[in-house]
Parts: C-alpha cells; sequence; structure tokens
C-alpha cells in the first residue's frame, strides 16, 4: 500500500499519489463552452479529496467537432483566462490538473451542431447517432483539425494546465481514425496501423515545436469491440508508435459509444433514462418510445465483467512501451488497487463514477476509513450530464 501513496512522476508531473480521477463529463460549459462556476467548485472537491492528479472533462477544439451542447470548449484564446482562473485554484492546493482534449467527429449530431453535417474519417453512419449520417474529412478537414488540436494543447498550457490528455478513445474522432472499422480511408490517413495513427503524431511533432516539453498524455482504446475493429495487439502497437512520438503516458480503456455499455459498464440497461437522456431518441413521440423499450437492451447491450475490465489489455499495452500506463475501468477497491500497483502490472489507476459519488474517496482509502467504493454502476451520472451538471443520480433518487 505504501507504493500507491508514494510521490511519483509523469513527465514534468509530480502526483502525490497513484490513483488519478479520470475524465467525466461535467456539464458546466455554456452555450460557447466558457466553463461555468460549479466547475471550479468541483474540482476544487476532487483535490481536497485526495486525487493525485484531475484530467478534466472532455474539452472541445472546434465547434463542429461538440459531443455535448454542455459541453467546455477551448476553441478560442477568449477563453484561456476562464481557465486560468480554475487552474490557480487548483493549484493551491497542490494537484497537477490536465485538460482533456476532444473532437466527437461522427458521435454527435446536427442539433447539437446547429443544422451542421458532422464529420469523420470515413462517411459510415453511427449507430447510435443514426440519424446524422458523416461527412468524410477532406485533406483540407485534416490539416484544420490538426492545427485546432495543437492550438488547443497550447492554449491550455497557456491557460496553467499542467499538460493534456488527447481523447484518442471511446469512439471519439482520434479513435475513429485509430480503428479499420471506423477508418477505410484509402490515402495517406487510412490503411496500415501507421497511416491510421499519422494524425496523432502529426499533432504531437507539431505540438512539441510549441509547447516544448510540456506533458502529452493519449486516452487509447485497449480494443473497440467492434467487427474488424482495434483489437489489444494493435493498440499496443500503436502505443509504442505514441511513445515514439513524443507521448508522455497512455490511460487505456476501451470500447465506442454504439457498442452500448462497453465504455463503461453497468448491472442493468438503464432502459428509461436512455430514452430520456439520449439526443437521437429523447425527442421520439410517445408510441414510438413505448416501442423502443424492448429494443433498448438489443441497440445498447451491456457488456461483462462489470469491474476491472480494462486490466489485462492495459498490461499488454505497459509491457510494449516504457512510459506510464494508466488503467481505467470498474476499478472500485483498494485491494485490487493494491495488488495492481504494488505487482507493477501498470504504474497508476484511474477512477471516473467513484469519484462521483465521493469526491474524497482517496482519503478514506488512504486513512483506512473505507476499502471500496460506494458506486453502484448504475450510470445514472453518465446519462443526466448530457442536459445536467455531473453528481451521483443514484443517491438522490
Amino acid at each position: 500500500m505504501n507504493m500507491i501513496f508514494e510521490e511519483s512522476n509523469i513527465s514534468s508531473l509530480q502526483l502525490k499519489n497513484r490513483i488519478i480521477r479520470s475524465a467525466t463529463h461535467e456539464g458546466y460549459g455554456d452555450h460557447n463552452g466558457r466553463p461555468q462556476k460549479g466547475l471550479v467548485e468541483l474540482y476544487q472537491e476532487l483535490a481536497k479529496g485526495g486525487a493525485g492528479a484531475i484530467i478534466t472533462g472532455i474539452v472541445g477544439i472546434q465547434q463542429n467537432g461538440k459531443a455535448l451542447s454542455n459541453m467546455n470548449m477551448i476553441d478560442t484564446d477568449e477563453l484561456i483566462e476562464d481557465y486560468s482562473q480554475i487552474t490557480r485554484r487548483i493549484h493551491q492546493l497542490g494537484v497537477p490538473i490536465i485538460m482533456q482534449l476532444v473532437h466527437a467527429g461522427r458521435q454527435t449530431n446536427r442539433k447539437t451542431l446547429n443544422g451542421d453535417v458532422p464529420i469523420a474519417p470515413s462517411s459510415i453512419r453511427d449507430k447510435m447517432y443514426f440519424k446524422s449520417k458523416p461527412r468524410m474529412m477532406t485533406e483540407i478537414d485534416i490539416q484544420a483539425m490538426i492545427e485546432s488540436f495543437v492550438n488547443a494543447i497550447e492554449r491550455a498550457q497557456k491557460a496553467g494546465f499542467d499538460g493534456v490528455q488527447l481523447h484518442c478513445a471511446h469512439g471519439f474522432l482520434l479513435s475513429q481514425f485509430l480503428s479499420p472499422y471506423m477508418n477505410t480511408r484509402k490515402d495517406r490517413w487510412g490503411g496500415h496501423t501507421e497511416k491510421r495513427t499519422q494524425i496523432i503524431s502529426e499533432i504531437f511533432r507539431k505540438a512539441r515545436k510549441r509547447v516544448g516539453a510540456f506533458p502529452l498524455l493519449v486516452k487509447l482504446n485497449g480494443f473497440d469491440h467492434r467487427p474488424s475493429g482495434m483489437n489489444n495487439d494493435e493498440a499496443a502497437r500503436i502505443a509504442k508508435l505514441l511513445e515514439e512520438n513524443g507521448c508522455d503516458a497512455i490511460e487505456v480503456s476501451c470500447g465506442v459509444m454504439e457498442d452500448g455499455f462497453s465504455t463503461i459498464r453497468v448491472h442493468d440497461i438503464p432502459v428509461n433514462q436512455i430514452l430520456d437522456s439520449v439526443p437521437d431518441f429523447k425527442n421520439m413521440n410517445r408510441l414510438l418510445k413505448r416501442i423502443m423499450v424492448p429494443l433498448v437492451p438489443r441497440l445498447m447491450p451491456k457488456k461483462e465483467p462489470i469491474v476491472n475490465y480494462n486490466l489485462s489489455a492495459a498490461r499488454n499495452i505497459k509491457q510494449a512501451v516504457s512510459i506510464p500506463v494508466i488503467a481505467v475501468g470498474g476499478i472500485r477497491d483498494m485491494d485490487t488497487i493494491n495488488q495492481v500497483i504494488e505487482g507493477e502490472q501498470v504504474d497508476y489507476i484511474s477512477m471516473a463514477r467513484p469519484f462521483v459519488i465521493e469526491p474524497d474517496i482517496v482519503n478514506r482509502f488512504k486513512d483506512g476509513k473505507q476499502k471500496a467504493s460506494r458506486c453502484k454502476s448504475c450510470a445514472l451520472c453518465y446519462l443526466k450530464t448530457v442536459e445536467n451538471h455531473l453528481r451521483c443520480y443514484h443517491t438522490l433518487s
């Protein structure tokens, strides 16, 4: 247990323990993506509660890549000062904070984009966002995307963040490029593994020229569950390529949105909440919703196991790289954390939902007051933040 609560480093990041708050959408963006007051208060609770580091919820780099209408953005210099106020407050508590950067790609809809058509590596319809078939990105689109990611990295550095994490998992744009299921391009951005990874390599190469040794992390799928998609062996090869191009650490997750409860796991499918929250279902009339009730568990099936479901993939990736590897996914108790960290299976673990119900869970673990999270894995927090602020809705129901 001592190893868990010893100080350590990821590049220039100094962590007081090896338990990280994984990115969790907070729903604190206004219509322009400007962070609202409650966001800093949420991060303060996490910092006071003992998190070794905080990774923010998704922050968008282009307006045409918004996943949700209430997500935060960093697509303009005008937002730098707003984020600076957040980082100053969190640094007073001695905890590093990392901004997660994302473009939704095909995982959005025209309503969220104010009528624009979603863009993606290939024009393949997402089964979750079935009303909005994406437009295949042109070379101009791709170059603009690379520049937008680099600009966002530079803005995060100016705003005082301690690093950034590129979201290359869960079916968002960068993971769409990585997966042969979602990327069927025949040009230099598609084909074999190195070509599909090229867009991330370009972001890293250009970013390093502007931000120097500023920590650059990646959230990577260990596998994506898609037919002819990315498997764990290829994920390990991609991880090695990312390391060679300057990545400082890799957080290993899995799955895509259209695969149902794959990226996160649940004991029971929350059918009614899905129909009330998922944009393409929410606006259906009552009759259609009634018809959809028995179909939702088929469209959004749950996956097994419920706990520790990325550890095997993370261990495999750790064998391929020398940079730190972080495992996320159903890690809920101190016995598992102790086994994984002390056994050097991975370097860090991260948690999302346990921090929602108990922002002080790391302090409670350290003080011996608690050995496991109280999180019920109901996913109500995941669904409710489509339109609301992040909190545990199970304890309020």
